[in-house]
């Protein structure tokens, strides 16, 4: 693994502990499709938010959430169609799109949490 990969890993299981500090509760982790991966799934309440996590060091080009381009949203969107036909029981879920912009150092990360970054009709 590099160390750019045991990074993101670290960061994206430290946003999860964010959002399971938060009320949210996992439903899964690193949902990987042909399209692309769901970094976290998690259930507000009764909605099923899809959550991209972004960590950039510092914001100098862009925040993490400025990374999330409409390429990136197009791939997000397809992976969790994909998720949803394959899970039927959050196939009548009300679902969102969240982004968590995480900077600073990634062993101490500050998490900025956008609800409802984007929607799939974007």
């Amino acid at each position: 693994m590099t160390n750019t990969r045991a990074r993101g890993a670290g960061v994206e299981a430290a946003a999860r502990d964010f959002l399971l500090s938060q009320g949210l509760r996992a439903v899964a982790a690193n949902a990987n499709y042909r399209f692309g991966e769901l970094d976290l799934v998690m259930l507000d309440r009764d909605t099923l938010v899809f959550v991209e996590v972004r960590y950039r060091r510092d914001a100098r080009f862009g925040g993490g959430a400025a990374s999330v381009d409409a390429g990136k949203r197009r791939k997000l969107v397809k992976a969790a169609q994909v998720f949803l036909a394959s899970h039927r029981a959050f196939s009548d879920a009300p679902c969102r799109f969240d982004v968590v912009d995480a900077s600073g150092e990634p062993d101490a990360p500050v998490f900025a949490w956008l609800q409802d970054a984007f929607r799939a009709d974007d």
